[in-house]
Parts: C-alpha cells; structure tokens; sequence
C-alpha cells in the first residue's frame, strides 16, 4: 500500500502534466494557475487512500481523483471572488492578477472541467460515481449560502452551523472516501462507512481551522491570526460565544462586532479574553475531539484488517495534528 506522501506525489505529478490546450489560452491560463498553486490536496489523497484498502494501484483512479481537486478549487476561486480576497496560499487570487470576469468565467470552465476528469472512470461506475459528485456539488453550494445568511444574523445556533460546515466542506470529504470505496468495489456498507468517516473528519476539521485561527501560533499558521474576529465571522467560536456569554459578555461582543473602526490586535486580544473567560476554548476542543472519535468508529467499522486501514488512519491522524 502507499503512503499519503506517495500518493500526494501522485497527484501533484499528474496535476501537472494535465494539457490545457484549448484555445482562447487566456481561458485556461487561470486554471492552470490555479491548480499549481499547490495545497494539501487532501481530497484526493482521501480518495485514493481509500480506494487502496482494496485494491492496489491507486494511480489507476488519478483522473477523477484530480476531479475533485479541480472542482475543490473552482469553489475556492469563487469564493476568492465573492470574499474579495487579495491572496490565496500566499498568491495573488485570480480576480486580483486578472479580473473578476475572468475568475467567473474560468472558474465555470473550472467546473466542467472536473466533469469531464470525472467521467474519465470505469465506465461501469460512470452513473454511481457521477450521482454522487452531483448531490456533493449541490450540497456544496447550499452550504455557501447558509453561510452567507449567516452574515446578517446574530442568532445563528450551534446546530445550524455545524449543517452549514458539513455542507460546505465535510462531504466532499465525504464524497472522496467513498467515491474511491465505489471505484475499488467495496461492499456497499464499507461505502457507506467511509462516508460517514470522511464527514465526521470534515466536521472536525473546520472546527480544527476554526480554533487554530484565534489560538493558532501565527509562526506555524504562516498568518496572524485572528482574521475570523476582526471580520466577524460566524464561526462555531463566535456563535457559541454569543449564545452562552452573560449579559455583560455579550455586550461587550456586541461592540467589538458592530465597531466600524478599530484597532485589529485590541479587538482580537479583547474577543480572545472573551472567549477564555465564557470557555470556548475548551468547549471547542472537545468539540473536535468528539467528531474525530466518531469518524474514527466508523473507520473502525469498515470489515478490513486494521493493518489494511493503517495508513488512511495514519493520514486522518496527520490532519489532526497540524497546526496550520
């Protein structure tokens, strides 16, 4: 069986050999750009490491593999777009070293794309296999919306949120585990397994980005952090934080959430104080702690020997432990 770090080489070698030949080159030029940006490609490690519990060769599935990284990073690309982020993993974003017309309409050719990667799989799985990118890829996009209700409310409550989370980032998680379980011929409940292992460590996760962005060390995290405060982001720190602060706590939340102007590191310092004293911290912990618990169930669930499950272990480990 291969490593993650194998696989991972597997994927960015054939990322980068992929032809973008089509004409205007202006419209593909994105894409590529893009995609070579790198990341840690964690769908598409998920999907072959999944897909090698059963069987070996896993560069056999590369192509709808790279499937879902490129439609991983069309979502991103838009969200880049609708966020007006400047960078994106320390680069200019598209709609910054082009323009927002060229972000959307890369990005749409972005998406066909990874249809058309995707179909590239066993003929006799075409039908499985696209039925699920096309549920995760709907699901995807309600999730986005949710989140973006969730701007204008100041009553969002700790179980929509974490609907919003699974939406938007867990199942194509989800999707990839399992999609790679369907391309090996893994009996159904192993499939389905696998998915709920994928959405639980999707669940944990976010969860995992949303604590390291207040108490991530900023030398390892390659960013100050804080970023989710001062933009008032509705995360599971902040809506806990307002659900369960007292009357002054909340108040004071309040005002660092409606102040046009401030100064970042007072406001960041101030929230993080908050959420200390109220107990988000721990709160988030085990929070985490109980999603990653739960996947590791339903990995333990799958009827393989556990040695044959080592290295997707190994690898939802890895995930866990990162700092950035």
């Amino acid at each position: 069986m291969l490593t993650s770090n194998e696989i991972l080489s597997l994927v960015n070698d054939y990322l980068d050999r992929l032809p973008y030949d089509r004409q205007p080159a202006s419209l593909y030029a994105p894409i590529r750009y893009v995609l070579s940006l790198g990341g840690k490609r964690i769908r598409p490690t998920l999907m072959l490491l999944a897909y090698n519990l059963y069987k070996d060769h896993p560069e056999d599935i590369l192509a709808p593999a790279c499937a879902l990284e490129t439609y991983h990073n069309y979502t991103l690309l838009h969200d880049d777009l609708m966020d007006n982020a400047d960078l994106r993993r320390g680069h200019q974003t598209v709609h910054k070293k082009w323009d927002a017309n060229t972000a959307i309409l890369s990005g749409d050719s972005m998406l066909v794309l990874a249809y058309q990667r995707m179909a590239q799989c066993a003929t006799d799985k075409l039908k499985p296999v696209l039925d699920l990118f096309t549920e995760t890829a709907l699901e995807i996009g309600e999730g986005q919306q949710y989140d973006m209700d969730f701007e204008t409310r100041t009553d969002v409550c700790e179980e929509e949120y974490i609907e919003m989370i699974r939406l938007k980032t867990s199942v194509l998680l989800a999707c990839a585990t399992k999609m790679g379980a369907i391309l090996a011929d893994a009996p159904e409940a192993d499939a389905d397994n696998l998915y709920k292992f994928g959405e639980q460590i999707g669940l944990a996760f976010q969860l995992q980005d949303d604590f390291l962005d207040v108490y991530g060390d900023p030398a390892v995290f390659g960013k100050a952090i804080g970023g989710d405060i001062t933009s008032n982001k509705k995360t599971y720190m902040l809506i806990n934080a307002l659900n369960r602060a007292d009357q002054a706590q909340r108040a004071e939340l309040m005002r660092w959430i409606t102040a046009a102007d401030f100064d970042r590191q007072q406001k960041v310092e101030a929230v993080t104080d908050l959420y200390n004293k109220i107990g988000i911290d721990r709160l988030a912990q085990e929070r985490i702690e109980f999603y990653f618990s739960e996947a590791s169930k339903y990995l333990a669930a799958v009827r393989l020997p556990d040695e044959r499950k080592a290295q997707l272990k190994a690898y939802a480990d890895e995930m866990m432990k990162r700092e950035k």
